[in-house]
Parts: C-alpha cells; structure tokens; sequence
C-alpha cells in the first residue's frame, strides 16, 4: 500500500555480528554437552550421581540466574560489546580450569565460571539483533537457536574421539578464547550512523539499571514469554543431555549413542533455521506454534519405546524439528511490545534470560531426581513438561500481529 513505511536497509556487516555470536553460542552448547558426551568417563572419576550429573550439565545455565538482569540493564547503558567481553573472558578461565577439576565442587565452580559469557550474550541477544537486523530479528534469532543445535551435535559426535577427557577440553577451550578476541576485535554495538546523538546518550546513562529493569519487570506479557522459553528450553535441554546415556542403557556403545542422539539436532537445526520463516508466513501464528509443540512434546515422551534403527532416527529428526521451531519467535516477542521496544530490550532480554534459565536449571535436576535411571519416564516427564508451554502460547498476543504492529 502507499502509505506503507519502507523497510529500514540494514548494514552489510551485520552478518558478521550475528556470525561471531552464533559460533559464541555454538562453543557453549558444544562445551557444555561434553559433559553429557563423555558421561561414561566423567561420572566415575568425578564419583557423581544422576542427579549430580544433572547439575553440571545445567550449571553454565544456572549463573544466568544472577547475571542476566543486570547484564541486560547495564547494557542498555553501556552496551552490549563491553559487558558481554568481560563475560567472555572469565569464561575461557572456567573453561580452561575444568582441567584441573577433579571433583564435583571444583567441576560445578568451573562451569559456573565458564556459563558467565552466555548469561551475558544471552541476555542482550535481543538487543543486539534487534538493532543490527531490525525487521528481521526471527532470522538472526533461529540463526543463533541453530547454532546451539550445531553444537551439541558436533560435542556428541566428536567429543568420544579425543584420546582423552583432557584432550577434549583443551580444544574446546582454546576455540572459546579464539572466538572471544574476535568478540573484542570485531564487533559493535550499533551499525555506523545509527549511533545515539550525544545528548540522548547522557540520559540513557543517567537513568539507573534499576529503572530499565523496572520498565520490563512492569511488562506481564515479558513474564510470560520467559515462562514459555524456559519450560521448553529445560526440556529440550534435559532431553538432549540424557540421550547419550539412555542410548546406552540401550546396549549401544558411547560413541554409537553419541552419533546417534546427534540425529536429533539435525531436526532442532532445521527447526531454528526455517521454523520462524514458516511461521511469519502463516495468517496466524497460533495454532501453528501450539501444534507443533504438542507434536514435539509427544516424541519427547515415546523417545524410549520407539524401535532402534530407522524409526528411532526419523523420530528424533522430527522431535528435534518440532521442538525448535517456536523457541526463536518467542524469545524475539518483547521487542515488539509498545511497552518494551530496542529501548528496554536488554533488561526484557535479561529478565527472560533469568526466569526462563532458572527453570532450564531446575527442570533437569528435578526430573532426574524423581526418575533416577527410569529413561523411560524421565522423557515422558520431559514431553509433558515441554508441552506445557502451549498454556503460556495461548494467554500471549498472536506472534505474527505483534509483528506487523511493529
């Protein structure tokens, strides 16, 4: 129509802020699911139980909890590139002092130290994309989603290959302190020319973080949207982390379980990439986000009585797929919320990140603690849990009409 506000044309280099970013959280999921890859050699020598398990596998989650709130606020302020470096660096610090962790405290303090970077990108993804790509924040949204798939299928498939637990967190520890230079060297906070006028910058530092994290606390529909992300984020999470063991349970060898759980992040890779795309297609994004998540969460649940071999592999493909597909369109709702906006992004991006992350936490050690070595109950557990986020879906305005109002 004419009077139609032409589409904002977006800097070129925003392909590299969102290339280093998604090889940032790519390097995460693949460091902390080494921990779930190499299982069967890091619980005896740690002397950890299920539940234990559980919470290293959780605990680079776990540091979100403290930190997303005032890694979004301060950003606001600040911007994001300072915060997250600082994160990045006491990152490559718990990442290279799993080497010298040889018990369950010394373990959980390194990868809480090594969570920080991702608590801190986290919280200010939405901030960030939103300003480099604006009208297509979903794309580098399911980008960065994917990323995480590609690197818990690289950590399952590869990880058994290293001649040794050392071997393997050497190397993903030296890629991690690669990426962060790169971090430092490369990246910006806003494209050139877009930078705030001075005067408007003075106010937005003159404002306190407590007042940025006031204005997203005041936002119900934000509230929701982390409740959303974190019951199918602690599932999914949950599911992905216990696959290699149950596998193995399952008479099959660590490095078979681990090639074959890696299946399912094809779908999840699938799902972040294309998934949002579909969406923004359809009329109305609710009824579809609603039946993909009931689909996803049933093949979470059956995951143990399906037979081995080619229905195994097509159902986590398709568990993997659906389950991916609504996590990047929620996580990109606040912004177009007329009381969030790119201005309270960050605190929203924090808020989300804190909420949604304590559940991703919880979730696991919980499901662990009540089904112990019960896989079969443990995904039934996980698919209920990660089906529940269609309360949160239905309750929250349609994706696609916040968008256009946007």
């Amino acid at each position: 129509m004419m009077n139609e506000r032409p589409m904002p044309k977006l800097s070129n280099y925003r392909w590299v802020i969102l290339a280093i970013a998604a090889l940032l959280d790519a390097i995460s999921s693949y460091i902390q699911f080494q921990i779930s890859a190499l299982a069967t050699q890091i619980m005896p020598e740690l002397h950890i139980s299920p539940a234990q398990f559980s919470s290293l596998l959780m605990a680079p989650m776990l540091v979100a909890v403290f930190l997303s709130i005032p890694a979004g606020s301060l950003a606001d302020r600040f911007g994001a590139k300072r915060i997250v470096a600082v994160g990045c660096i006491i990152s490559v610090l718990g990442a290279y002092g799993r080497l010298v962790a040889h018990n369950f405290a010394s373990m959980m303090i390194m990868l809480l130290l090594f969570g920080v970077y991702m608590a801190l990108l986290n919280a200010n993804t939405l901030k960030l994309f939103g300003t480099w790509f604006k009208q297509d924040t979903n794309l580098a949204m399911g980008v960065f989603f994917a990323s995480a798939s590609i690197g818990i299928m690289l950590s399952q498939v590869t990880s058994p290959m290293f001649p040794s637990v050392e071997a393997a967190y050497m190397f993903s520890s030296s890629v991690l302190l690669v990426l962060t230079i790169g971090w430092i060297l490369l990246v910006r906070d806003t494209p050139k020319g877009e930078e705030l006028p001075p005067e408007a910058l003075k106010q937005e530092r003159a404002a306190s973080s407590i007042d940025f994290f006031k204005a997203a606390a005041h936002s119900k529909k934000t509230w929701l949207v982390a409740l959303s992300v974190g019951c199918g984020m602690g599932a999914s999470e949950a599911f992905s982390g216990i696959l290699p063991q149950a596998f193995v349970a399952r008479g099959l060898s660590p490095r078979t379980a681990g090639m074959i759980a890696a299946v399912g992040t094809i779908g999840s890779l699938c799902g972040s990439l294309f998934g949002p795309a579909l969406i923004n297609k359809a009329k109305k994004a609710k009824p579809v986000m609603i039946a993909v998540t009931i689909l996803g969460g049933l093949l979470i649940a059956v995951t143990w009585y399906v037979p081995m071999g080619l229905p195994l592999t097509i159902a986590l493909i398709l568990g993997g797929l659906f389950g991916a597909v609504t996590g990047p369109v929620m996580q990109s709702m606040p912004i177009t919320f007329p009381e969030i906006g790119p201005k309270y992004a960050g605190s929203a991006g924090g808020l989300v990140g804190t909420v949604s992350l304590l559940l991703s936490y919880c979730i696991p050690v919980i499901v662990s603690a009540i089904a112990g070595r019960n896989y079969a109950l443990t995904f039934i557990i996980q698919g209920i849990v990660f089906a529940l986020t269609i309360i949160f879906m239905a309750i929250l305005p349609d994706a696609n009409d916040a968008r256009r109002r946007k």
